[in-house]
């Protein structure tokens, strides 16, 4: 029985895709992990400069309540927040927007771009104004939500996906409803397929393709909220709640938990902000560095992970510590941590075209734990002075 239920579970996790680009936030502890990021130092999963003035959490908060419950692969999801300072360089309409930072091949071959959304009764956006969501910045395919412009009437309670320009696909937006979506794309073909689920079912085609001029640079899809201006409408707090974002090639991941097995939540690194390595069962593209540094990669079909987490018996490299023969003196050594920094390779990018991700994988830290001792036998002759170890809490750059 347990053979069967092994091959079974192998079977489904060999039919999914190979992830390109993983959005999921498991390797963030919270939003403000995106201010680190910069055109000069482009780190981390998104690019994060289209929102307002205020702090960061102000526009995204990250928390285990805000992604679909059936997405297991998530580990906490993202609220998506507009508000009266949501203003991108002083334009009018109000954005908070994140895009992926990767110089993978998402805008190549046919891909599907995964995402789940809800909203709640709470800071709901109006249905009094257009809002444009996960759009591509040449909007040839979208959701939408709310009156569109030009339209009859003064509200629309719909949520929409448009492809080439026009609606193609409708449903009323209800609160607390999640909406699982993956587009289809051929970069090649020029069409875009919708598949929609709600709540923890199967995605299934919702919409067969539509022909789009399908173009992107790979640094243009939003993952986030664009609501435009409207006369005689106010604005208010607005929320949208996001979950299960990555982008995959290869055969479609139906499930809405996603490919990779059941994510661990995040937590904060205590001596370091260095990023601990876990295995994960997805199968994962690396990310080449903008220069001819080789990417890194592991020779099994797991791919590493950098999630910010406590060392972990489960998941983190230890150093595994050894004994001596039993001393009736024994001595306890000093705890020891060792960094390995391995550099992060980038360009200085001096247009908005040139932007590349730098390498994958930042740092690797390797920490023996504070309860670990080694003994050693009690010398039998006069050992000679003991030099100082100038070795201690040294570290190596590559």
């Amino acid at each position: 029985m347990y053979k069967s239920l092994f091959l079974a579970s192998f079977a489904n996790l060999a039919l999914g895709g190979t992830i390109l680009w993983d959005g999921r936030f498991n390797d963030m502890t919270s939003g403000a992990d995106l201010s680190a990021w910069s055109f000069s130092n482009p780190i981390g999963s998104y690019q994060y400069y289209i929102h307002g003035d205020s702090e960061v959490s102000s526009y995204v908060n990250l928390d285990s309540t805000f992604k679909n419950p059936a997405d297991t692969g998530s580990a906490q999801g993202v609220k998506i927040t507009l508000d009266s300072t949501a203003h991108w360089n002083g334009q009018p309409m109000r954005r908070t927007e994140l895009i992926p930072q990767t110089s993978a091949a998402i805008n190549k071959g046919t891909v599907y771009y995964h995402f789940s959304m809800q909203r709640s009764e709470t800071n709901a956006p109006s249905e009094s104004k257009e809002h444009q969501i996960a759009f591509f910045e040449s909007h040839f395919t979208e959701m939408k939500s709310g009156w569109q412009s030009g339209a009859a009437g003064t509200s629309d309670p719909l949520l929409r996906w448009n492809a080439g320009g026009s609606t193609q696909w409708n449903t009323t937006w209800e609160a607390g409803v999640w909406h699982n979506v993956a587009y289809e794309i051929n970069f090649d073909a020029g069409s875009v397929a919708f598949y929609h689920s709600t709540g923890a079912e199967d995605l299934v085609l919702a919409h067969e393709a539509v022909a789009v001029t399908a173009s992107s640079d790979g640094k243009d899809w939003h993952v986030g909220v664009l609501e435009l201006p409207r006369d005689g409408f106010a604005d208010e707090n607005e929320d949208v709640f996001f979950s299960g974002v990555y982008i995959e090639s290869g055969e479609l991941t139906t499930s809405v938990s996603g490919p990779g097995g059941v994510a661990a939540a995040p937590a904060p690194v205590a001596s370091s902000s260095a990023p601990v390595v876990v295995v994960s069962t997805a199968t994962v593209i690396p990310v080449a560095a903008s220069t001819s540094a080789p990417a890194i990669s592991t020779p099994v079909s797991s791919a590493i992970e950098a999630i910010p987490t406590p060392a972990q018996t489960s998941s983190a490299i230890e150093a595994t510590p050894t004994s001596a023969e039993p001393s009736t003196a024994p001595e306890t050594l000093p705890t020891i941590p060792i960094t390995f920094t391995l550099p992060s390779f980038s360009n200085t990018p001096t247009t908005l075209a040139t932007l590349t991700r730098s390498s994958s994988i930042s740092s690797i830290t390797s920490v023996v734990p504070e309860s670990t001792s080694i003994t050693t036998p009690e010398p039998t002759a006069t050992p000679a002075p003991e030099e100082e170890d100038e070795d201690e809490d040294c570290e190596y750059e590559y």
